[in-house]
């Protein structure tokens, strides 16, 4: 069977179609682990702690985001692996890399609502509930909040409860504990 491309479409026995879309990946040490980011050429799609999985992150990603031709080490996802980079030496507070972010429409509600969050700060799940417009969707938030496929750059981390405590986090109260006590020292070294 023989395939050849021409342009952005796949020929393959006479049958025209749309070439499959690339997710570019790569991985990264940190304070909380290892972590596995995945872009697609519109932005990035998934930053995962991998200290949690079996580590394979290439069948976790073919399983969260099938379908696509996964690239290591590829170019879209080098500008999100550096500023995640820069966000743990200290040096880093907000991030512009772009995103390209799947879920439904109050997931990504939620989500914009999660970035506009200042770094070192907290709110509770009920204050981005109101920001949302949707007082009465507290448990929505939260959920909305455990799906945020891209921890830190959407900082879900910064959400806890009404009552001050930290409430539940995807990848572990530690891992949430950390990243909160790490913005509160580092905010004042980047002033």
């Amino acid at each position: 069977m023989s395939t050849r491309q021409k342009g952005k479409l796949k020929i393959e026995k006479g049958v025209i179609g749309k070439m499959k879309e690339e997710l570019h990946y790569g991985y990264m040490d940190s304070p909380v682990g290892r972590l596995g980011l995945a872009a697609s050429s519109k932005g990035l799609v998934s930053l995962d702690f991998l200290a949690f999985s079996d580590n394979n992150y290439v069948e976790m990603l073919n399983n969260k985001i099938p379908g696509k031709v996964l690239i290591e080490k590829g170019s879209f996802v080098q500008e999100p692996l550096e500023q995640v980079s820069e966000y743990f030496r200290g040096q880093r507070q907000n991030f512009t890399c772009s995103l390209d972010l799947e879920g439904t429409v109050f997931q990504k509600k939620v989500w914009q609502a999660l970035r506009e969050v200042p770094y070192g700060q907290t709110c509770s799940y009920e204050d981005i509930a109101s920001k949302i417009d949707n007082i009465k969707g507290v448990r929505a938030v939260g959920q909305a909040n455990g799906k945020n496929p891209i921890s830190i750059i959407v900082p879900c981390h910064r959400v806890i409860r009404k009552s001050g405590h930290l409430g539940g986090y995807s990848s572990g109260l530690d891992i949430k504990r950390f990243l909160l006590n790490w913005e509160e020292e580092n905010k004042k070294c980047l002033k």
